[in-house]
């Protein structure tokens, strides 16, 4: 059975904070909510980890997980980024976005996309989510609630309990959650390409 924390959602609990890495840092999955949806979240690079989210989610190796990053910075180090793209990222960070752009030698090769080599990058603008990569200091692989069967994410921490209880270690709730999961853009080409329109507005992009 998973444990489940109550959290202030401006300002969340240190000790409750530093519980939630220990858990993290000895390989468990976490629900935890975002300034979108709903994410499944866990340590960089587990193998294991992978392979539990694929098995929650229903998708293939050929699905783009996300690095959850505290800040602009931390994208540069995971991910190749250029001038241009640099400037993109600054002015949407942080943000509901997800970012597909082509991994840097730091990452296990595991956790690219297999033909592309790419993987989705973003900085979330939700203080428990920002608080808990602090106290990791590292970034977290994560990936939208969305259960096999289901087309939206899962947003009510009580639901994500009786569904999915013995299949994570933790829940977190920290109030209202948003049920729309980010605006994904491709970075990877000569100008941003839409792949899902989500949370994040398209403006900033030229791309409504």
């Amino acid at each position: 059975m998973s444990q489940f924390f109550t959290v202030h959602p401006e300002q969340p609990q240190a000790r409750l904070v530093k519980q939630a890495a220990e858990i993290v840092r000895g390989g468990g999955l976490i629900a935890l909510p975002t300034d979108s949806a709903y994410a499944l979240a866990g340590h960089l690079g587990d193998p294991a980890l992978l392979d539990r989210i694929r098995r929650i989610r229903g998708v293939d190796e050929r699905h783009h997980f996300t690095l959850l990053c505290r800040d602009l910075s931390e994208i540069a180090t995971y991910a190749r980024v250029d001038n241009t793209t640099f400037r993109l990222l600054k002015a949407t960070t942080p943000g509901s976005y997800t970012f597909i752009l082509e991994g840097s030698r730091e990452l296990p090769r595991r956790m690219l996309h297999p033909k592309r080599k790419t993987i989705g990058l973003r900085v979330p603008d939700h203080p428990l989510v920002l608080a808990l990569l602090e106290e990791l200091n590292e970034p977290m692989l994560s990936s939208t609630l969305i259960p096999a069967g289901d087309e939206e994410p899962l947003s009510d921490p009580e639901e994500i309990r009786e569904r999915l209880s013995k299949q994570v270690e933790l829940i977190i709730d920290a109030g209202p959650c948003g049920a729309q999961a980010t605006t994904v853009v491709n970075l990877t080409g000569g100008s941003p390409e839409l792949v899902r329109a989500g949370r994040g507005p398209l403006e900033p992009f030229g791309l409504e």
